[in-house]
């Protein structure tokens, strides 16, 4: 279980890192946060807050759609992603290149940053997050891809944010028609990679186990 929360907040830290090289690229940011970010215009509060408040709302949602109360990594992620989020962009470091080269360099490190964070934190089995929640909750009732049903919802929430006055660049088009197709890709990378982790792991833990059982006889 150490090990598996472990790569779960290792997963955790990577995607808010991911979510915040997409922001301060300065291209647009990933419809998630045109959504949380044109609420920040609207109403105030930071973007931290209102990824932590639209995640309790899909989490919600997500428990309807599977009849089933979530995990506790699920509570983790929707309270610490919003806190990583609100620490990272206040690290001095991290601001917006100057160039446009710098510029797309950043957002597309922030998209692959941000698949494999949270591939790898689903990876862990601890609890999905809440836009995860929602994305495999509609992938087991409808049955379609990931890709498909992620890039489904980023379209969605990319409508809603952009009428709050969320920021739409062309960042925002790539972040809505790529991080579907990245998420397919990362997600079974990270799942094979955790669970062969976990099993060599579990077969050192049984090797130490029988080798005590035997110096004791």
């Amino acid at each position: 279980m150490l090990l598996r929360w472990s790569i779960y907040f290792c997963g955790l830290l990577l995607m808010a890192l991911g979510i915040v090289f997409t922001i301060r690229a300065g291209l647009g940011t990933s419809s998630w946060d045109v959504l949380h970010i044109g609420l920040f215009y609207t109403l105030g509060l930071t973007i931290g807050t209102w990824s932590i408040l639209v995640g309790a709302l899909i989490l919600t949602l997500s428990s309807i759609l599977t009849r089933e109360f979530p995990k506790l990594g699920a509570y983790v992620n929707m309270l610490t992603v919003g806190i990583f989020i609100d620490l990272y962009m206040q690290v001095p470091f991290l601001q917006t290149p100057v160039l446009f080269t710098g510029r797309i360099t950043m957002l597309l490190s922030g998209l692959v940053i941000m698949a494999y964070g949270m591939a790898f934190y689903i990876s862990a089995r601890c609890g999905t997050g809440p836009r995860d929640s929602l994305m495999i909750a509609l992938v087991e009732k409808t049955g379609y891809s990931i890709s498909r049903v992620r890039r489904t919802i980023e379209i969605a929430v990319l409508l809603i944010g952009w009428l709050l006055g969320g920021p739409v660049f062309i960042g925002t088009v790539i972040c809505t028609l790529f991080i579907g197709t990245l998420a397919g890709i990362a997600i079974p990378q990270c799942q094979q990679f955790t669970d062969a982790l976990l099993r060599r792991l579990f077969y050192q833990e049984e090797y130490v186990s029988n080798s005590v059982i035997k110096e004791k006889m």
